[in-house]
């Protein structure tokens, strides 16, 4: 198990070694826009450096959707993300489960993401690891409820695909902690990367809003519970800057028995 910390982009290195993180997390571009991921000078260091890298990407990525418009530069900008980030080292590109609009069929959204898969393969493959967040909010969604994350590990689990446990959305997604690990294996066989977040907002809320761990309304108890049944890398997505997740870094290595 390796605890670390999402920082920005600019120089992920110098910030892990301020967090004392053995994993970093980072953007490669805007989290909120389209444009392609730009090669950077830094990447022979990220790969050979001492500390395990995760790239998320874009938040407006949207693979499930049945909108074309939204579906297809998705689906594209998916593996040019996941193209960049094997060049930076990562071990693995985490991507938000996504989801439909109203009205629409959840099915077809499931089907989209099987599709992706397919058109990723027929592009030789994804060449980092695509890890499928679950989610804090929407009643469309393909990874808030766990009986919807099932439907989707049917369509796409053959694609060998990875799974990324944020504590924050599943508290504010209505999934209870206590034995998540347990429950999200049954599905998946597997937890790649734990995001270890505190919650601003209360069980169901539906509210991504993180929190510094023992701040928010998640019993800091059941995140390091997690942690310890998962014996995945951890990354803390918390406020407060390096201070604050310096000390979400320390209360885990101490409590998680590290």
């Amino acid at each position: 198990m390796r605890i670390g910390a999402h920082v920005d982009r600019t120089d992920p290195l110098a910030a892990a070694a301020d967090r004392a993180a053995e994993t970093v997390q980072f953007f490669l571009a805007d989290p909120q826009g389209w444009k392609a991921p730009q090669p950077r000078a830094d990447a022979a260091a990220l790969r050979d450096a001492d500390v395990e890298v995760f790239v998320h990407a874009p938040y407006v990525l949207n693979v499930a959707t049945l909108n074309n418009r939204i579906r297809i530069p998705s689906r594209k900008l998916l593996l040019a993300h996941a193209t960049a980030a094997a060049d930076v080292g990562a071990r693995g590109l985490i991507v938000h489960g996504g989801h439909v609009n109203a009205g629409d069929d959840l099915a077809a959204g499931i089907d989209n993401w099987r599709k992706t898969f397919a058109y990723a393969a027929e592009q030789g493959g994804f060449p980092t690891p695509v890890l499928i967040e679950n989610t804090a909010g929407g009643e469309n969604a393909c990874a808030r409820r766990f009986d919807n994350l099932a439907r989707l590990w049917d369509a796409i689990g053959e694609y060998d695909v990875g799974f990324c446990l944020d504590t924050c959305h599943a508290h504010a997604g209505g999934e209870e902690l206590l034995g998540i690990v347990d429950r999200i294996k049954a599905i998946t066989g597997r937890i790649d990367l734990i995001h270890a977040n505190d919650s601003k907002d209360a069980f169901g809320s539906g509210r991504d809003r993180h929190d510094n761990l023992g701040q928010g309304n998640i019993d800091p108890d059941l995140v390091v519970a997690a942690v310890r049944a998962a014996d995945a890398p951890v990354v803390v997505e918390t406020p407060g800057g390096a201070e604050g997740q310096r000390a979400d870094i320390a209360l885990l290595r101490e409590r998680a028995g590290r």
